[in-house]
């Protein structure tokens, strides 16, 4: 999408992109000639910071000649991310005071997530687990997971497992079947949900010997992180519909990111991108308060316009739910417009999206 550099996909296997990835300051600005704002940002992340790792293929999807391009406000380093704002925390989700094993977090009765891996295929700037990820350690060996696998088999009540990372679709193959199968063994673990950003920023990486591999281990659900249509790409799409074509659900949460898909046009766009694609959008997501990402966060109100603004004007399918995942790992909490004008006993008094009250009376 540039004229600076060679930014058109050059290795085709995931592993070749793998290899191949933007990891230095000087990589990346003969790619997309870093502003001044940029390089500060690039070389502090280079130096301590939360590293910096982009695959050729997504950084093909970014405009070199745009600094305001969004896939490259989500990947670029920023001078702004060594400015903190009021609110913001290192481990925004409390994840290391939910920690019940090495690895194994639990926020909610029925369910654990569990992190098997600090490696992503880009290292996204608004990244939740920034603190961690990228660290250098690469995917877990299954017996130091063993101690979450041995708390899970005494906990019947969890039924359902998030596998993150990182991204565990950055393991070899072999590897995460074995991790699976391991997880699929718990008898009272009924649903196992796969997170990754892969569809999205390594879609080669979604082969036959992936899904093959996987999909008989199922119910398995995948969850993704389509941010803007320009993500919607045709090796995106070849991705997702080997997964859908499968059996895999896939599941889109989106998140809401300043100067990036703030708008209800976008959204509009990249939500029926993706139920054409048969991906659900699950949630918007309000961006959690990293450390560091202020510069990329909107307030909760932006967020409430625009769920108004496509309020009966996008298919039900193709809305997702509103949601802030609040600070200190209490939960996720629906948020969205006020239809309701007025109570009284036996009424309640409703706004459409057309702007006209209705009342609805109780039996």
């Amino acid at each position: 999408m540039t004229t600076r550099g060679q930014l058109r996909v050059l290795e085709p296997g995931w592993r070749d992109q793998l290899r191949g990835a933007v990891t230095t300051v000087e990589g990346l600005d003969a790619a997309i000639a870093l502003t001044p704002e940029e390089r500060r940002g690039a070389e502090r992340a280079e130096a301590a910071g939360f590293p910096l790792q982009v695959t050729p293929y997504y950084l093909s999807l970014i405009d070199g000649d745009d600094p305001a391009c969004p896939i490259r406000r989500q990947v670029v380093p920023h001078a702004d991310e060594a400015t903190e704002t009021a609110g913001d925390l290192v481990d925004p989700l409390g994840e290391e005071a939910h920690e019940v094993a090495p690895s194994l977090v639990r926020r909610y009765p029925d369910r654990a997530l569990l992190v098997s891996t600090d490696q992503c295929a880009i290292y996204c700037r608004f990244c939740t687990r920034s603190r961690v990820v990228g660290a250098g350690a690469g995917p877990a060996p299954l017996r130091s997971l063993e101690p979450a696998f041995v708390w899970l088999e005494a906990h019947p009540e969890i039924k359902d497992v998030i596998l993150s990372g990182g991204d565990p679709f950055t393991m070899a193959t072999s590897r995460l079947v074995r991790l699976v199968s391991r997880l699929r063994a718990i008898e009272h673990v009924e649903v196992i949900r796969l997170a990754t950003r892969v569809p999205v920023s390594l879609p080669m990486r979604i082969d036959d010997e992936l899904v093959g591999a996987l999909r008989g281990l199922h119910p398995l659900w995948v969850m993704t992180h389509f941010n803007h249509p320009r993500e919607l790409s045709d090796e995106a799409a070849a991705g997702v519909a080997r997964l859908v074509d499968a059996g895999f659900p896939v599941m889109n949460q989106t998140v809401l990111l300043r100067g990036v898909n703030d708008d209800a046009s976008t959204l509009t766009a990249l939500f029926r991108g993706l139920i054409r694609w048969r991906v659900k959008p699950y949630y918007l997501l309000q961006m959690d308060p990293v450390r560091g990402t202020g510069h990329l966060r909107t307030p909760l109100s932006r967020g409430v316009e625009i769920m108004e603004a496509l309020q009966g004007r996008l298919s039900g399918i193709a809305l997702p739910k509103l949601i802030v995942d609040t600070p200190g790992g209490m939960g996720k909490v629906p948020i969205g417009p006020d239809y309701v004008v007025d109570r009284a006993p036996g009424r309640t008094r409703l706004r459409t999206h057309r702007g006209v009250e209705v009342d609805y009376l109780d039996p």
